[in-house]
């Protein structure tokens, strides 16, 4: 629904990226949790990733419930993103010499406003610039092992004129966004082809065909109207270590 472009631009074999997808919630507000598991595997494949491996879901309702009225709690978003992807940094942090490392190079989640303001996105996102944080936390003299990017939210006018907000998207970018270091941009954006099996149609499968349980019928809606389904502009995240 709203990673779509990122995934097919990122999975190409020739960009020789390995992607993974780790979802903290299985999705069983209704019940559905364990049928939305497997429909994430195949929307995942279908969106490129190597295999069905690269999908992790984690299954933990105490501390991540699938809700619309709850947020998560940001340090246990941390940990589970620490435990994941730096299970060493407390002995790095034992150790000041030490360089910080990662187990991936790049974090791609939403922003402060979770798009569609959902609590358990918008917990993502401070989750995640925790966890960036923490791998920095006395590391002063490094540089981040993980560049954090985030999906922009943009006004519900925008957000449902699909291909159209390329044009309001390109004016942003030339006001706001910067490129001075070339190995870590201050944005990226991901475009979906409109035409063809490589992009919108393969987005628009990821849903309907793999993604079953979710399809009600304003997701169809979703799919015919929202620019997600077109573009991702992601910004990188500024993280000050301390």
């Amino acid at each position: 629904m709203f990673f779509a472009p990122t995934l097919l631009a990122l999975t190409r074999p020739e960009t020789g990226n390995h992607v993974r997808i780790l979802c903290l919630s299985t999705g069983n507000a209704d019940g559905l949790g364990e049928t939305r598991k497997k429909e994430l595997v195949k929307s995942g494949m279908l969106l490129g990733l190597r295999g069905e491996d690269d999908v992790v879901v984690v299954d933990n309702p105490t501390d991540f419930p699938d809700s619309m009225t709850t947020k998560w709690d940001e340090k246990s978003v941390s940990n589970l993103l620490c435990s994941t992807f730096a299970p060493q940094l407390a002995r790095q942090r034992a150790n000041d010499a030490a360089r910080p490392t990662a187990s991936i190079d790049v974090l791609i989640t939403f922003d402060a406003q979770g798009v569609s303001s959902h609590p358990n996105h918008v917990s993502l996102y401070h989750g995640a610039r925790a966890f960036a944080a923490a791998l920095m936390r006395g590391k002063a003299g490094w540089a981040s092992p993980v560049d954090l990017y985030t999906l922009a939210s943009v006004s519900v006018l925008r957000k449902y004129v699909s291909f159209l907000d390329v044009f309001a998207t390109m004016a942003t970018w030339a006001l706001g966004v910067r490129h001075e270091d070339r190995a870590h941009p201050g944005g990226l954006l991901f475009m979906n082809q409109l035409v063809g099996e490589a992009g919108l149609y393969t987005a628009c499968k990821a849903m309907t065909d793999a993604h079953r349980s979710q399809m009600l019928w304003f997701r169809y809606l979703w799919i015919g109207f929202s620019r997600y389904m077109v573009m991702n502009d992601l910004r990188l995240e500024k993280i000050k270590s301390k």
